[in-house]
């Protein structure tokens, strides 16, 4: 799969605003550190991407999980029960391409409790749109894992989110014209 680089060039200011069915999270993007990640995140999101996608992974004290296409046509009791989508297996669904992985170049990346970070496959250079929140200080993903985003305020609402979760929609505060 193609590497894209986004267009979209991060000043640090960003601050995503994601409202789920369980509330609203406010995120602080790491646009200087990682900015291929914010430029893709801020790009998906402006084009309404995320709109209506769920959360399909959730493991207690680790990650929520969201992001795949493969979830927008299914309801959340579907996701929820872990069935197979029209458009494939939660989980496995991407935008049409990959972006290249900053972990190695970031140099705040940290998974902390709330942390917002992007998923890939065993491929270093193989995310694209699906991100996940830490539940807790996961410290063993620091080495593979690029790190874009520190939740500012919903921390309550991370810890609350479970697999079926709706992402409403998410609007990028401060974001560059």
């Amino acid at each position: 799969m193609a590497l894209y680089t986004p267009a979209y060039q991060p000043t640090g200011a960003e601050i995503a605003v994601l409202t789920t069915s369980k509330g609203t999270i406010r995120v602080q993007l790491a646009g200087k550190d990682a900015p291929i990640h914010v430029g893709n995140f801020v790009e998906l999101s402006q084009k309404g991407y995320y709109d209506g996608l769920k959360f399909h992974r959730y493991v207690p004290n680790f990650v929520i999980q969201g992001g795949c296409p493969n979830t927008r046509d299914m309801t959340p009791e579907q996701v929820a029960r872990g069935g197979r989508g029209p458009a494939g297996q939660p989980g496995t669904g991407n935008p049409g391409y990959s972006i290249k992985e900053e972990y190695t170049t970031n140099p705040n990346n940290v998974h902390n409790d709330g942390t917002l970070a992007m998923a890939r496959s065993s491929n270093p250079n193989s995310a694209g749109s699906q991100f996940y929140f830490c539940l807790g200080a996961q410290p063993f993903l620091d080495d593979g894992y690029t790190v874009f985003g520190q939740t500012l305020e919903g921390l309550d609402v991370i810890w609350a989110l479970r697999s079926g979760d709706v992402i409403e929609s998410i609007v990028i505060e401060n974001a560059a014209e």
